[in-house]
């Protein structure tokens, strides 16, 4: 009987030590374009779902506070210059400072694709490849854009 205690205690502390020892696992990308708000004008042919499926690649990604300053700077120019309204980047800059923070349990939030407790957390180079991998796999599996270019918007005639 004590031969046996021995035996059966290595590979359960072996499991216990792997199963510990392993990364986080990342989701793999999903991207709804703009959350919470419209994709494009319904008034005019201007389009900024591009600038948020980018976005949404760096928000599910992750990574420290100053990358998510960094690219919610980048949605707020691309935003301005899609539309070339530099008030209106502002407003989409202020809304996901304001809402897409990593403490709320949203599908939006920053690191959306990590579980819920990462916040903010470099990424280390086994996390990059891991997150690099999966969206290579989400383009391949996924040829069309989230935001196509050829979409009909409706015109409103103001008169």
């Amino acid at each position: 009987m004590t031969r046996l205690i021995p035996s059966i205690f290595g590979p359960t502390l072996l499991l216990l030590i792997t199963s510990c020892s392993s990364e986080p696992k990342l989701k793999p990308f999903t991207s709804d374009g703009c959350s919470l708000f419209p994709d494009r004008s319904i008034i005019s042919e201007a389009d900024w779902c591009s600038c948020c499926f980018e976005h949404d690649i760096a928000y599910w990604r992750g990574g420290t506070k100053a990358e998510r300053e960094a690219a919610d700077a980048a949605l707020r120019d691309c935003v301005a210059k899609k539309t070339g309204d530099p008030a209106f980047g502002r407003l989409m800059y202020d809304g996901v400072r304001m809402g897409g923070s990593p403490y709320f349990l949203t599908w939006y939030r920053w690191g959306y694709g990590w579980p819920f407790e990462r916040k903010y957390q470099a990424l280390t180079a086994a996390e990059t490849a891991q997150s690099e991998r999966l969206l290579a796999s989400y383009r391949a599996e996924n040829p069309e854009p989230v935001c196509p270019a050829n979409v009909e918007t409706p015109v409103i005639e103001l008169k």
